[in-house]
């Protein structure tokens, strides 16, 4: 975990450890399977548009109409 020292906060990287923040457009590097749907997110999704979330390895984004929680080992910054 590091943190920004102009504020403070925590700073939240992907899975190349390039900084991520509100906003960003991610795209996934591998299939994914979400717990509690028939949703399958495949490799090279492309998620526009994230938000930073309490834990510095999530991020909140949406796919279609859902919004879901991912881990940013499992992103890159697009």
């Amino acid at each position: 975990m590091s943190y920004d020292e102009d504020n403070d906060n925590e700073i939240v990287k992907d899975s190349n450890g390039t900084q991520l923040k509100d906003g960003d457009s991610v795209t996934l590097i591998r299939d994914l399977k979400v717990k509690g749907s028939s949703l399958n997110l495949k490799r090279g999704s492309l998620a526009k548009n994230i938000s930073l979330t309490a834990k510095d390895d999530e991020v909140e984004c949406r796919f279609g109409k859902q919004t879901i929680v991912l881990r940013t080992e499992y992103l890159k910054k697009a």
